[in-house]
């Protein structure tokens, strides 16, 4: 006599799947983070001519952006930027300028920083901080022949970054709407008011005659611009993600909360 199998019994989990697969799709419970069918919320941006998911309710993501709509355009038209003139350039001035001049720049121009970085610890009250900023202008001025050289950082003084939205966040002001500054990137209101403050401090102060200098001759402005972006390591696309945007706007605004907390 012939027996036929007898199928396997089947369990809770296996039978309670089963009955999932068989229920409408409409009478399943979608779950709350959205990812259950991210496809539905597919939208096609034809201003940025790129395909973008709806923003997720994550909690990392929640930044506070009301301008999302301006900044997205910005933040596209400065990946432009930087692809058809910024980096052309860059290139450039690293295909006619030998290593040790381009060092030479980019050590000057951060000796001119340390000014503001000294006057923004002192203005947050902190001593050691302060102090380790001034040894370090005091060295690469000198020896380092006005900031040609950084020895300082070879002395176990390392370069500190200190700015006034810096300050303004380390006495409680919010960090407001997050923005994305044409050529600069991304930024919010508090950091965007702290770089006009920055800048405004150069002038009074001239620090090796740079500002007036610069004043008579713009291309000093030029020059600083191509450095900061030489010496800037990120690039646009480099994430490799349709998210790139909200990537960018979630570490640059807990980068910031981290200085501020420092």
């Amino acid at each position: 006599m012939i027996r036929l199998p007898v199928p396997p019994t089947l369990s809770g989990s296996s039978l309670a799947l089963l009955l999932s697969l068989s229920l409408p799709l409409a009478a399943q419970t979608v779950d709350e983070d959205g990812f259950t069918r991210p496809l539905e919320h597919l939208k096609f941006n034809p201003g940025l001519d790129q395909r973008e998911f709806e923003i997720s309710t994550l909690a990392a993501l929640a930044i506070y952006d009301p301008w999302e709509p301006w900044n997205r355009r910005v933040y596209h038209f400065n990946h432009r930027f930087d692809e058809w003139v910024f980096l052309p350039v860059v290139r450039g001035y690293q295909s006619v300028t030998p290593r040790v001049v381009r060092s030479g720049v980019s050590n000057f121009f951060s000796n001119l920083d340390d000014i503001g970085n000294l006057l923004n610890s002192a203005l947050q009250l902190k001593g050691q901080r302060s102090m380790q900023v001034t040894a370090r202008l005091l060295f690469n001025t000198t020896f380092g022949v006005f900031g040609l050289w950084d020895p300082a950082t070879r002395m176990g003084l390392p370069k500190l970054k200190e700015d006034f939205g810096q300050t303004l966040g380390r006495y409680g002001v919010p960090h407001g709407p997050y923005v994305v500054l044409p050529f600069l990137g991304p930024s919010n209101l508090r950091d965007t008011g702290g770089l006009v403050a920055d800048f405004s401090m150069e002038s009074p102060i001239n620090f090796l005659n740079v500002s007036e200098a610069s004043g008579q001759h713009p291309e000093i402005y030029l020059l600083r611009a191509v450095d900061t972006r030489y010496t800037t390591a990120f690039r646009y696309g480099q994430l490799n993600s349709p998210f790139e945007y909200e990537k960018v706007r979630y570490v640059y605004t807990q980068a910031r909360e981290l200085q501020i907390a420092d």
